[in-house]
This record gives structure tokens, sequence and C-alpha cells, in this order.
């Protein structure tokens, strides 16, 4: 009994320091935006080719882009600070959100108008976690809902979903699904982690079904060392235009578009291309051209 208990009290330790861990990286991804984490980051990026000068909101990035010829990325561009496995950095759950609650129910919002333009639609959620920020009443009007993502614990707490895949993308960009196997994809604040992310553009367009659209969420917080450099090193409306060119340069996707979907807009403007809005969260769309 008495070594029972001992070893109960360690095991209850080890998972009170696996949690404290993972609720510290949580509040700093979601307390902080990026200017919090300055001594991570590398020197500024070099100029965006192509970036529209006269931009000064979301919707102007992709309205007009001048995109270069070719992939002008260099493979440093998507090096990290941090290069050691991600199964190990994501081993540790985390049930919490990454942006706040107000930037968490304007994507809701969001989705629950985008979504019911299918009539029944299946939806994959990739990167996912234990939620996926779908409407509550999901299932009353979509079909086959699945999310992919790194940690099992999480995933199978998702009760937004019908499935789930637990898959490193960063190791094997594959999507495990058929061609034309999903009407929606959506990835929240996640793509500022992919490493190859053309290599998922491509993959998300060989699984959406003829007409189907891609959703990617971008926020202005992120976990530094893990973020891929070229995402430290260019600002919101940066980013916009980065995710705009993966699916521009990934074929198969007609012109992409974007919308800042963020509460209190008027109030917090764009100033030099970062949003001063602590919510703020945009949306990057495109649609597959079958």
């Amino acid at each position: 009994m008495q070594g029972g208990h001992w070893q109960s009290l360690a095991r209850s330790s080890a998972l009170r320091r696996v949690l404290g861990k993972a609720a510290v990286i949580c509040g700093l991804a979601k307390a902080s935006g990026l200017s919090f984490f300055s001594q991570f980051m590398p020197p500024q990026f070099r100029p965006l080719p192509g970036f529209p000068a006269g931009a000064r909101s979301v919707a102007d990035v992709l309205a007009l882009p001048e995109w270069p010829s070719a992939w002008s990325y260099l493979p440093e561009d998507f090096s990290r600070q941090d290069e050691s496995v991600d199964t190990r950095f994501y081993d540790a759950p985390r049930f919490c959100f990454h942006v706040d609650d107000a930037a968490v129910a304007a994507l809701t919002k969001y989705y629950s108008t985008a979504f019911r333009e299918w009539e029944k639609p299946t939806i994959l959620d990739i990167c996912a976690s234990h939620v996926s920020h779908f409407p509550i009443d999901v299932a009353e009007y979509a079909g086959r809902r699945v999310a992919l993502g790194m940690n099992e614990e999480e995933l199978s707490r998702n009760a937004q979903v019908t499935e789930y895949v637990v898959k490193d993308l960063n190791a094997d960009p594959t999507l495990p699904f058929e061609d034309n196997s999903f009407d929606i994809v959506t990835n929240v604040v996640s793509i500022d982690y992919l490493n190859q992310p053309l290599e998922i553009c491509k993959e998300v367009a060989r699984v959406l079904k003829p007409g189907g659209t891609a959703m990617f969420a971008l926020s202005n917080r992120c976990f530094p060392t893990k973020a891929v450099n070229i995402w430290l090193r260019t600002n919101d409306l940066e980013h916009v235009y980065v995710v705009g060119s993966y699916f521009h340069y990934a074929g198969g996707f007609k012109p992409p578009s974007a919308v800042e979907i963020s509460p209190n807009q008027a109030a917090y403007p764009v100033v030099d291309g970062r949003s001063q809005n602590i919510a703020y969260l945009s949306v990057v769309k495109a649609t597959v051209d079958k």
C-alpha cells in the first residue's frame, strides 16, 4: 500500500509538471504577440517580390497581387530555431486556445456562414487539437468531419469531429485521404509551423472535391521557436501574402482572397503592416480549380 501510494504521488507530480509546462506554453502563445518574442527573432525578411506596396488592409493584399513567375522562397525561409522532432514538442496535451476568446468567437461566426455554402459539407481540419472552433450546431448540417493533428489525447477530446488522424505533417506532408474527399479544408493559426507548405497546399488541392475550398486562419501569435523563419521576419499583411502565394504556386487553385474577421477592427487599425488588435484574425481562402 505504501509503495503504491508513493508511486501514485510520483505519477501525479509528473502529470502536474507536464500540464504546468503546457499551460505556460499556451499562456505565452495566447497572451503575447510577436513583439514579445523579439529576442528570438532573426533579422527582418528581405522585401517580398510582388507584395502590393499600397496594401493597407488584409483584403488589399490579395486583391491584385503581382506574383513572381516562379517560387522565390529559399530553403532557409522554412527552417526553424528549434528543429528538434515535433512529436516531442507536441507530446504534452494543451487543452487551451492559442488565441483570444474574441478571436475564437469571430472564427466560429465566420465558419457558421461559410460552411453553409455547401449542403452537408465534408470537412478536414489540419493541425487540429481538442477543438476545431466549428459552430456548436455543425453536426446538424455538416457530414464527415476529420481532425488531423499531432497529439492523440487532444484529438480524442475533439467533440466537433466524427473521426481523427494522428500525423506529423512536417515529417510527411501527404494527407492520408483519397482524392476528392472533402468540401472544406481548414487550418487554424498553424500554417506558420509547417515547413513544407507548398507540398501541403498541393495535397489540400488533391483531397478537395470540385468546388471545394481551403480556409486558413492567421493570427499575430505563435510559438516563435517552432514557427518558420519567413513568418518571424514578416508582418501581418505580409503573412497574408505569403499564405496566398502558397496557394498560387501549389497550382490547382483559383486566385486566393483574404478577409480580416477580427472584432473591433475600426478601433484597431493596421499600422506598418501590423494589426494593433490583440484579437486579430484573418482568413485566407482559396477554391480549387477542378
